[in-house]
Parts: C-alpha cells; structure tokens; sequence
C-alpha cells in the first residue's frame, strides 16, 4: 500500500525557515512525480511546488519562488521542501501527494501540475507563521 508521510512542520516567527519531509513506503518513490500541497483554514488547497520523478523539472507557485525549493531524494525515498523567509501567509497544513506521468498545467501567470493526476496523499503537516 502507498503511503506518504510529512514531518517537520512547527511554529516559526516571520523570516525564519522550516524544512518538511515527505517519506515514501509501500513503493518506490522514482516512478512517481510529486508535488507539495497546502490549505488554510477556511481556504481551497492549492499547489506549492511539484517535481518529476528525476528531480530535474521544478515548478512552483508565484506566491513561493525565491523563497521555496523542492527537492528529491530518490535513494532514500524522500522529497523535500525547504522555506525560507517564512510570511504569516505561508500558514496552513502542507501535504505531499504522488502521481505517475503528472501533466502541467499551464497559464498565463504560472505553470504547475495537474492536481487531478496526484493519486496518493499524505495526511498533512501543520505550519505556522506568526509573531
């Protein structure tokens, strides 16, 4: 069985960074495109970054670039997602979520990854930004 799971979320002030981590078990985490999910209280949940199975394509929301890098450890079955200069913003729980052959979507103000085609999801690590 698939399984996804995220830690390292926490409280931080504004400014400060966090690294999260998504472990893989029941599969072998190269076959599958991955992307970083989050939601807020009272909000829809969008999309932070995604990346293909290589690790060699990133895309990631306007919202994060600069601030937010996804990155992937094949051998040890885990992507990563480091934020920095955290913003009270930023806060809400963050999923990991796997997918085979994901595609892009793509609009006139970013490109990012067909939700739709995540199959397989973490149960979330809560972060929050505040002073």
């Amino acid at each position: 069985q698939l399984q996804l799971v995220e830690s390292g979320g926490g409280l931080v002030q504004p400014g400060e960074s966090l690294r999260l981590s998504c472990v893989a078990s029941g599969f072998t985490l190269d076959r599958y495109d991955i992307g970083w999910f989050r939601q807020a209280p009272g909000k829809e949940r969008e999309q932070v970054p995604c990346i293909n199975r290589s690790g060699g394509i990133t895309h990631y929301r306007n919202a994060v670039k600069g601030r937010f890098t996804i990155s992937r450890d094949n051998a040890k079955n885990t992507v990563y997602l480091q934020m920095n200069s955290l913003k009270p913003d930023d806060t809400a729980v963050y999923y990991c979520a796997a997918g085979e052959n994901v595609r892009q979507r793509i609009t006139n103000i970013q490109t990012l990854c067909v939700e739709a085609d995540f199959s397989s999801w973490g149960q979330g690590t809560q972060v929050t930004v505040s002073s």
